[in-house]
């Protein structure tokens, strides 16, 4: 499977941006999805997750009530949606794929295939 996340850029805080991540390779519908992010000097950290047999979504604290995390299994993509922007959202986006499907982890190493990366900066 390969992933392809894309829909960062800069904007102001209080803003908003969409993430996509575009899967090829091999159907995706089974398996557990989610979004990373890393800022400089951090680790990388959850940030939303869904599984592909169940609309349950996860999300780290912070991102709750402002990112939404949704699927299309039919054009095999996967996007956040990032309301209300804070300038400590600035981070590289990181689009993930467990192709067991058994649960939304929280860690990285539960995911074996991983998107390049997409900059989102917010300003204040």
């Amino acid at each position: 499977v390969q992933l392809q996340a894309y829909g960062g850029g800069l904007v102001q805080a209080g803003g908003f941006l969409r993430l996509s991540c575009a899967a090829s390779g091999r159907t995706i519908r089974g398996y557990t999805l989610g979004w990373f992010r890393q800022a400089t000097g951090k680790e990388r950290e959850f940030v939303a997750g869904m599984r592909g047999t169940s609309s349950n979504t996860f999300y780290e604290d912070s991102v709750k009530g402002r990112f939404t995390i949704s699927r299309d299994n039919a054009k095999s993509t996967l996007y956040l949606q990032m309301n209300s922007l804070k300038p400590e959202d600035t981070a590289v986006y990181y689009c993930a794929a467990d192709s067991t499907g058994l649960r939304v982890g929280k860690r990285p190493y539960e995911y074996d295939y991983w998107g390049q990366g997409t900059q989102v900066t917010v300003s204040s």
